[in-house]
């Protein structure tokens, strides 16, 4: 019986060192513990003695125009830049630090228990949609499946824990509870769902850029990884940039001035929803964006939309994305966001 763990090389030597798994995992917990663990542990004790984290990222509409999409392009950058890093540098580090026979063994499957798996490991990020796209775009290319690169970069923002117990001091903990529940279904439903779509996941995950070098393992880790990096920087960041710009010209449109007429309106709650499926926000925005509307006359409905919609993905997200996974599913996901979002709203209006 073989008892080496690793695979070995045609030259008899491991194919990979145990050095490079701990390496990518210590880049991790310390990339995270100072952009989000340590950050979000005051803000959390912020949320419980205020109730409130803080002002609406949307608190000021102005009308389409350069000057209002420069001016929510600085706010929305200030606030995820660390995030953003971070979510490029595992991306590539993911492709040249994993052995890409245990990404297919833990996240490559078609089974429910993959998609899972990507779903749970999503949690400790606590990521926006767009900052844990280029990691979704790494698992991808390392051999991840749809439903469970889907379940991870969906899973970031919707199960964040720490947004989960901030909606919990500042918008109630029923709101708390009816985003676990849609987000489950979300998150484990969906995504495996979406990957039961391709049929033909393999030769799909074949056909995605793969880690720079003549051979799976051969050079310099560091020649290979500037090589990914690079790759990954111009894949997703332009478009990134853009769509972010467009996003924050056209807010006023929308998110127009809230009515309190209007406030639990079901065209309001639709429109919101759909809105809030295309629109990108720095993680957990949702919450006092959605406490601000409250306060100006919106709906719990509505409210809960957003709250579903807005983290969940946006078009930005979308696009950092589009090379990683078929179109079929990006639509498929971005109609069961919004659907979602609306089903939640219904919820909402009868029992909130």
């Amino acid at each position: 019986m073989n008892t080496n763990p690793l695979p070995a090389s045609p030259e008899g030597k491991p194919r990979f060192a145990y050095w490079k798994p701990l390496l990518f995992l210590a880049v991790l917990i310390g990339g995270l513990f100072y952009v989000k663990w340590e950050p979000y542990f005051h803000k959390a004790i912020l949320a419980a003695t205020n109730h409130d984290i803080g002002g609406s990222i949307l608190a000021k509409t102005p009308e389409p125009s350069l000057a209002a999409a420069w001016d929510y392009s600085v706010v929305y950058f200030k606030a995820v830049w660390k995030a953003a890093i971070l979510g490029i540098l595992l991306g590539s580090l993911i492709q040249v630090l994993l052995p890409r026979d245990w990404m297919k063994r833990f996240f490559g499957q078609r089974t429910f228990g993959s998609t899972v798996a990507g779903g749970i490991s999503s949690m400790p990020g606590m990521m926006c949609s767009c900052c844990a796209a280029p990691v979704a775009v790494g698992m991808r290319r390392q051999s991840g499946s749809v439903g469970a690169a889907l379940a991870f970069w969906i899973g970031n923002p919707v199960l964040n824990p720490a947004t989960i117990i901030f909606m919990g001091f500042v918008l109630g903990w029923k709101f708390a509870a009816l985003r676990i529940l849609a987000g489950i279904v979300l998150v484990f439903g969906v995504s495996h769902w979406a990957g039961r779509l391709v049929k033909d996941d393999d030769k799909i995950t074949a056909e995605l850029p793969q880690t720079p070098g003549p051979k799976p393992y051969s050079g310099s880790v560091a020649v290979r990884w500037m090589k990914t990096l690079w790759s990954m920087f111009w894949t997703v960041i332009p478009v990134y940039f853009i769509a972010v710009f467009l996003l924050g010209a056209v807010r006023a449109w929308l998110f127009p001035a809230i009515d309190p007429a209007i406030g639990s309106s079901i065209l309001v709650l639709i429109g919101l929803a759909l809105a809030g499926t295309l629109f990108v926000i720095p993680t957990a925005s949702e919450i006092p964006i959605a406490k601000t509307m409250m306060s100006l006359g919106l709906g719990s409905g509505p409210a809960a939309a957003l709250m579903m919609t807005l983290p969940a993905v946006s078009l930005p997200s979308l696009f950092m994305v589009r090379k990683a996974f078929p179109a079929r599913v990006l639509w498929f996901v971005a109609g069961m966001v919004a659907l979602i979002g609306i089903v939640t709203g219904l919820i909402a209006m009868t029992f909130l």
